[in-house]
């Protein structure tokens, strides 16, 4: 890991679910996360391991037409937000975007670049790639505490 940058190869969907338990084991009570990557790089994959993992029981779907997909698990909030469809950053307005970003609650954001102007600086930005059938998860922390939560996750993906 170098300056709050680590990647990590993924062979196959069970090691991005894995790779979500592991986030989600980091997470603070609020955080900005952005998700980049092209269709069915594994976005949605990776949400559904982070929430799996902090209990949730149901389905996990991409809010490709919603928008956005609010789940509570126990005490936690999480907001699901797929932006791909989004036509206009201002369109964030109409939904209500600061005041989602404004809780207590996890945040992940797929094409976020669709928000551009209206979304702020992420605490931790996350790129998957195609490689084959496997990925490439890189991950970009924001700040100095999520650098000390990258490194925590490396350690536990490398023993």
């Amino acid at each position: 890991m170098e300056h709050g940058v680590m990647s990590v190869h993924l062979p196959d969907e069970a090691a991005t679910l894995n790779i979500g338990t592991i986030l989600s084991e980091n997470l603070p009570p609020k955080a900005l996360i952005f998700l980049n990557g092209n269709l069915g790089a594994g976005k949605t994959t990776l949400v559904r391991g982070i929430l799996r993992a902090s209990g949730h029981q149901g389905s996990t779907k991409s809010p490709t037409y919603t928008l956005v997909e609010p789940y509570e698990v126990e005490d936690r909030k999480f907001y699901h937000f797929d932006l791909y469809r989004l036509a206009d950053p201002e369109e964030l307005e109409y939904i209500g975007i600061r005041d989602y970003l404004d809780e207590s609650a996890i945040c992940l954001v797929e094409w976020p670049d669709k928000g551009e102007g209206l979304l702020p600086e992420p605490d931790l930005t996350i790129n998957l790639d195609y490689e084959g059938e496997a990925r490439n998860i890189t991950l970009v922390a924001g700040d100095c505490l999520w650098a000390k939560a990258l490194l925590k996750l490396l350690q536990a993906e490398h023993g």
